[in-house]
């Protein structure tokens, strides 16, 4: 019986392919801090996926900060930093990390990592309670985020003159 493909191997949506593509277009410069993604219709073209498949994508993305969504205009990439270039401290997700060590070390877990059942504890509290937490206030801030944006367009759309 011959190997199964590599893609196999890797049991993850296609949606989080999609996002793990998309954030390394990102981190590597080839879509800048501010620059418009790609739309929905052609992020379905570049991966082959449907529609919600890209959504959860872009979604993934934005619950991670990495990008922020103006309504009816598109997706953007976030400014990172004063200095408009992505952060170098930036750490790929957990599960993103959890599966690039488990398909690169599958005879079992590296010594002195945490195996995945184990709970990791930080001050007293579980590292998925502060994930969790980690996670609501980004999409709290996301939220405001966009909703001072909403504001900075209207303010605009009010200092623009008649014709």
């Amino acid at each position: 019986m011959s190997p199964a493909p590599e893609s196999k191997h890797d049991r993850r949506p296609p949606y989080q392919h999609a996002a793990d593509e998309i954030r390394r277009d990102i981190l590597q410069g080839r879509i800048k801090p501010g620059e418009q993604m790609p739309s929905i219709r052609e992020l379905q073209e570049r991966f082959g996926v449907a529609n919600m498949t890209a959504r959860s994508a872009l979604n993934v993305l934005r619950d991670e900060g990495l990008i922020y969504t103006i309504h009816g205009r598109g997706s953007f990439v976030a400014d990172h930093n004063a200095g408009g270039e992505l952060s170098a401290n930036y750490n790929a997700p957990a599960w993103y990390l959890a599966n690039k060590n488990a398909s690169a070390g599958q005879a079992g877990a590296r010594e002195g990592e945490p195996d995945d059942a184990e709970a990791v504890e930080v001050a007293g509290t579980t590292l998925a309670e502060v994930l969790t937490a980690l996670r609501d206030e980004i999409r709290v801030l996301s939220a405001d985020h966009q909703e001072l944006r909403r504001e900075v367009e209207e303010l605009k759309a009010a200092q623009q003159p008649k014709p």
